[in-house]
């Protein structure tokens, strides 16, 4: 199989990502999935979801968790809301995320993904202790599965998120790198926390984004189509090749609200890929 295929983040029936027809009418044959509401994670939506696939040539590559409650308005209720991190909601969604492996176990696919929060930066605290079993509880189950569980970066800077990842001590964890949010969230270069992390990358968004023009890592930077932005498309993916990277290249382009701008940008980014693809491989 060639070299970084060009992949899509997708949706069921979530209302995050593109649709499957999107990713057929662009020519991408490689998703990631963002898990389906509760009531669609059947053996039978399953199987249609695969048929439907099938049909339009398309295979899923992680799948990644979500959950109800989560918000990302701004970086502190980010902070307060998302993931495995929040005290109050841990234990409904590690179930919640158990359920979500075993829905991609259904699909064949062998990744589970999610953001899994701000990481406490006390790890002495108890709470980092508790989060540190939790996510060993979760990756144990995934394993079951034949799964890896992949953490997107961002919300940590790489040297904290290789500390946790340390602690943690599975074989099956690993990291989806997403260059854009480490600017996003003001959390480090995103090329050097890269190199940092490269061991334990084994999928990757692409996505682009501006640093905020003050307060890093308290005001959000700006998300903005592939290429238009401060990560260095050419200089991430020829990063990704010397780490031996070789797996999909996802684009990701949160822009839900402007369906019709999305699709535009995404099949520009579609582009942008393919010629740096060739340019950098031959």
């Amino acid at each position: 199989m060639e070299p970084w295929p060009i992949g899509v983040f997708a949706s069921v029936d979530a209302g995050l990502g593109v649709h499957l027809d999107v990713a057929q009418e662009l020519g991408i044959h490689t998703v990631q999935l963002h898990a389906p509401h509760v009531e669609s994670r059947s053996k039978a939506a399953a199987d249609a979801f695969l048929a439907r696939c099938k049909a339009a040539g398309i295979a899923v590559s992680v799948v990644f968790g979500g959950f109800h409650g989560e918000s990302y308005a701004d970086i502190a209720t980010t902070a307060r809301t998302v993931g495995l991190v929040p005290k109050e909601t841990r234990a409904a969604r590690l179930a919640e995320m158990t359920e979500i492996s075993d829905f991609a176990a259904l699909l064949g696919c062998g990744a589970v993904g999610l953001h899994i929060g701000f990481v406490p930066q006390d790890t002495a605290s108890e709470d980092y202790r508790n989060l540190v079993s939790a996510t060993r509880d979760l990756l144990d189950h995934v394993n079951g599965n034949g799964q890896t569980l992949n953490l997107e970066t961002g919300q940590e800077s790489a040297e904290h998120l290789l500390e946790f990842i340390h602690a943690v001590n599975r074989d099956n964890l690993f990291i989806n790198f997403d260059p854009a949010n480490m600017i996003l969230y003001g959390s480090g270069e995103p090329i050097d926390a890269l190199k940092k992390v490269g061991k334990y990358v084994r999928s990757v968004h692409c996505k682009d984004a501006k640093w905020a023009t003050q307060n890093r890592g308290v005001d959000w930077g700006c998300e903005v189509a592939l290429g238009q932005g401060d990560v260095g498309m050419e200089t991430y993916l020829r990063t990704l090749k010397d780490l031996g990277y070789t797996g999909p290249l996802t684009i990701e382009r949160e822009i839900a609200h402007d369906r019709e701008q999305q699709k535009k940008d995404i099949g520009a980014a579609v582009k942008l890929l393919t010629d740096l693809r060739t340019k950098i491989w031959g």
